[in-house]
């Protein structure tokens, strides 16, 4: 847990730095200069994006985490599996390039005389290179991630990309840029990481490219079957988050205005998720070690403490972000975004559903067990798609979130079943009930505390005061064993260095 406890801190840090210019980038500056179908449109290409690397990657990073392990060599060169991957992922985009290309005629007709038809006719091409770019950086991720070495992958995904859309905005603010020279700074940038990257695994010489070794060649069969069914999962969980913003822009008539509106809201809501992002870059490895080994103790440790911290800091995100919406509409600058404030509530509590479910998806798609979260997910992808179906047209984007809602709590109830039946696995217990307690009072603290006129002063009283019942709250419950270690030893640093 030293390991994890380590890169977590630093994974969390740069998500957190990641999240601030995430939302300096699209809460702040998108809405005063990007016109809320501009802003629809880039949400709608990172969507369709997204998918596309998930396709086109036919499973690569679950291929990498589970497998590699087993052709980890002195020599550095794995047995060929740099090789194997590489042939395996650049066949696989080259072939969903070409269906791109082919349906592009038809896809173009279908948005015709849509709200902003004209923005997706004129930078179509753009996502190719930009789906390759990112699916290169994946690739090196994955590797980097084996070696347990994320952080600076980290950097260059939150970061880095982040600071190249600042810049980017703001050269159209001075009117030194336009709307097409923010895209391409947007598809040159994921190059340029996707580059860096590569420069910095070459650096450290841990792999080695070489010929594919005959024990790789006899299971070549049996990776790529394993690398469908989990593309077919992580798709199907791209298409989950992304089918909102897809299906708003397919069936409404304002689609790239609902898009821009739904796809911020989406983001903002996202914040909730970050802890357990953080988390999950080095746990993921160690639960895929642990499942080498057969350390079943190491897995449900990982899987209650992990589902215990994302819950807990979770709800905090989360109230803070409620008792402070006076102060979120401001600073999103658009009047319209109060009238919609309620569709970012549903969004959030689905994000603290998935990430109160810890690691389940990953332990199941990293045992023999793996086919279970493909169809699963699979279906939750079917199941996201109606609902959007039947429940858009009536409720427009709230109609989005709920789908998104109710699709989240059954794929996570599934999997905590699944778990706990076929493992004996139950991460859910008092600490959780606590949780959900302390978050209620703090929650009702936060909206019952008397306005102050000043926004800033406001919003720093409202948050100081829940944040300290909060937190000494979970602490002297001792609700999370790892938290209360995280906050003596900063205590312990503080009095060291008074």
């Amino acid at each position: 847990m030293n390991l994890l406890k380590r890169q977590g801190f630093f994974n969390s840090l740069i998500l957190y730095v990641g999240v601030a210019l995430g939302f300096l980038n699209l809460g702040v500056l998108f809405q005063r200069f990007l016109t809320i179908e501009e802003i629809g449109f880039f949400n709608l290409l990172i969507a369709i994006a997204t998918i596309y690397v998930q396709i086109a990657s036919p499973g690569l990073s679950n291929i990498i985490l589970r497998y590699f392990p087993y052709y980890r060599s002195e020599d550095k060169t794995h047995g060929g599996f740099v090789t194997f991957i590489s042939l395996f992922g650049g066949i696989s985009f080259i072939v969903v390039t070409l269906l791109f290309i082919l349906f592009k005629a038809p896809i173009i007709h279908f948005y015709q005389g849509r709200n902003g038809s004209s923005l997706l006719v004129k930078y179509y091409y753009y996502i190719i290179p930009i789906s390759l770019f990112t699916l290169v950086f994946t690739i090196l991720e994955g590797l980097a991630r084996t070696l347990f070495k994320n952080i600076f992958s980290a950097f260059l995904r939150e970061i880095v990309l982040r600071v190249f859309t600042t810049v980017s905005v703001l050269l159209i603010f001075l009117k030194w840029a336009d709307y097409t020279d923010f895209i391409f700074i947007y598809l040159l940038s994921n190059g340029i990481i996707a580059f860096v990257l590569w420069l910095n695994i070459i650096k450290e010489k841990h792999f080695k490219v070489s010929n594919i070794s005959q024990e790789l060649h006899r299971e070549k069969k049996e990776i790529i079957r394993y690398g469908l069914f989990t593309v077919l999962s992580g798709s199907s969980l791209a298409l989950v988050q992304s089918l909102g913003i897809i299906m708003l822009t397919l069936i409404t008539t304002q689609s790239m205005a609902f898009a821009g509106f739904y796809g911020t809201l989406f983001v903002i809501a996202g914040m909730i998720s970050l802890p357990a992002k953080a988390l999950n870059r080095t746990s993921y490895q160690i639960v895929s070690e642990a499942w080498r080994h057969h350390d079943m103790a190491k897995i449900e440790k990982i899987y209650r403490k992990t589902s215990i911290v994302q819950c807990l800091i979770g709800c905090l995100l989360f109230i803070g972000i409620i008792i402070n919406k006076q102060q979120v509409v401001h600073i999103l600058h658009k009047p319209a975004y109060d009238h919609y404030f309620n569709v970012l509530i549903i969004i959030g509590i689905a994000f603290l559903v998935d990430i109160t479910g810890g690691l389940n998806s990953h332990i199941i798609s990293s045992s023999k067990q793996y086919r279970l979260v493909t169809l699963s997910s699979m279906t939750a992808a079917v199941l996201v798609a109606i609902l959007n179906f039947l429940l858009i047209p009536m409720y427009g984007m709230m109609g989005a979130a709920i789908a998104y809602l109710l699709t989240m709590l059954a794929l996570n109830l599934t999997y905590h079943f699944y778990i706990q039946i076929k493992f004996g696995f139950q991460p859910i217990g008092k600490a959780h009930a606590l949780i959900l307690v302390i978050s209620t009072i703090s929650l009702l603290v936060g909206l019952y505390i008397p306005r102050v006129d000043n926004d800033y002063i406001d919003f720093f009283v409202r948050s100081t005061a829940v944040t300290v019942i909060f937190t000494s709250s979970a602490y002297f419950l001792n609700v999370s064993e790892d938290i209360n270690k995280a906050i003596n030893q900063l205590l312990f640093r503080t009095r060291n260095h008074v």
